[in-house]
């Protein structure tokens, strides 16, 4: 067990959680069997995961990567997410970098808050690994008249076939994590 140990790092050496250690065991054990993915995963490891019920009787599982480590996550994204669904039967697997939100300055303060770490650009970049590997390509909000907000967002047709089926989980999965409601949808092509 020691050895899955490696493949989860929390913040504070707080201990992790018997669901994210059944996480960090699956990913042990893919690096250790899959020989495609062994190099890769060699020196990936997560925050933290959480199970969530989407609608119904879906549920996700919603792994934390590192912020610095996206970029070696987003490589493998479709077999790691492939190969983790396999072993998380009947559930759906989302990949999301840990971000952190910085609370506006005080006034009279010098310190200024940088860009990415607002409320607006923390959930605008949540949205985009929600639905990674498929690319959003219009967002549009909606205001109805009893006051309340949908965003409907439009998401590449050419990741149609990988992404269809999970649309109701990335709406599910963003409405948990923000409080937001939104959509997706593919653009209607003209002829």
């Amino acid at each position: 067990m020691y050895s899955s140990r490696k493949k989860i790092q929390k913040d504070k050496d707080v201990e992790p959680t018997e669901f994210e250690d059944t996480v960090a065991q699956y990913l042990f054990d893919l690096e250790n069997t899959n020989q495609e993915l062994k190099s890769d995963l060699k020196d990936l490891y997560i925050n933290s995961a959480a199970q969530m019920d989407v609608s119904g009787n879906r549920k996700a599982v919603v792994v934390y990567v590192p912020f610095r480590l996206r970029k070696a996550f987003r490589k493998i994204h479709l077999r790691l997410v492939r190969e983790l669904e396999k072993k998380f039967s009947g559930k759906d697997v989302v990949l999301i970098a840990s971000r952190r939100i910085v609370r506006p300055p005080k006034k009279g303060s010098a310190a200024q808050r940088p860009r990415t770490r607002t409320l607006t650009s923390v959930h605008e970049n949540m949205l985009e690994d929600i639905v990674h590997p498929a690319e959003i390509v219009g967002k549009r909000i909606r205001y109805r008249i009893d006051g309340s907000k949908i965003m409907k967002v439009y998401l590449d047709p050419k990741e149609r076939n990988n992404t269809e089926y999970k649309l109701e989980t990335f709406a599910g999965v963003y409405r948990k994590l923000t409080g937001k409601d939104v959509v997706f949808e593919y653009p209607i092509a003209e002829a």
